[in-house]
């Protein structure tokens, strides 16, 4: 199956005029080839930078490493077993974790992994916009994580990582990844999660 193929069975079949950029997005796990630039990861964190806050505390960061190097190779072996076959051909690997206490007092932050997701989804709908694909993963080792990374925990929290990559061939992948990247994605209906008052 080629990549316009799977991109269209992945394109979210919505019951309204959703935007294409938010019908497009899907968590794949075929990876091309192709590098991911500085400048193209600059890109999609800015778009992350611009998400809103709580209080404008933007307790949001990033750390990332490009295919290739040996920061990337740290960051893949600090995810699981289920995650690593098809996240060794990504473009970048980055690590998301939010400041867990107020900047501005000290105090706990109770929003902060909510801005957390709020500047990821800016960040994948960025991607998108340039064709370039994410898949989010809670699976790894956090505590090999913050060694690796020199997190203070008293203030900061991993909370996922994050595969980047342009799009690659279903076909490259070993099951049950393989079938997982050709099964269309479904939603529960509309009226199941909202309700007018």
């Amino acid at each position: 199956m080629n990549l316009s193929t799977t991109a269209l069975l992945k394109e979210a079949a919505t019951e309204h005029a959703v935007h294409p950029l938010i019908r497009n997005r899907w968590s794949a796990r075929a990876f091309s080839a192709a590098p991911l630039s500085e400048e193209v990861m600059h890109t999609m964190i800015e778009a992350a930078a611009w998400a809103p806050s709580s209080m404008n505390e933007q307790p949001w960061r990033y750390r990332y490493a490009l295919r290739g190097t040996a920061a990337f190779e740290q960051l893949w072996e600090c995810l699981m077993g289920g995650n690593q076959p098809w996240t060794k051909d990504a473009g970048a690997l980055l690590v998301c974790s939010g400041m867990t206490l107020l900047a501005k007092n000290g105090q706990p932050n109770s929003a902060w992994k909510h801005d957390l997701g709020l500047a990821n989804a800016n960040l994948l709908t960025q991607a998108v916009s340039m064709n370039i694909y994410g898949h989010l993963m809670g699976g790894f080792d956090h505590a090999k994580a913050n060694a690796v990374l020199s997190i203070d925990e008293t203030n900061e929290e991993v909370f996922c990582f994050l595969a980047l990559g342009y799009l690659g061939e279903a076909e490259q992948l070993i099951e049950p990844f393989k079938t997982r990247e050709l099964t269309a994605r479904s939603r529960r209906p509309l009226a199941e999660t909202v309700m007018a008052l």
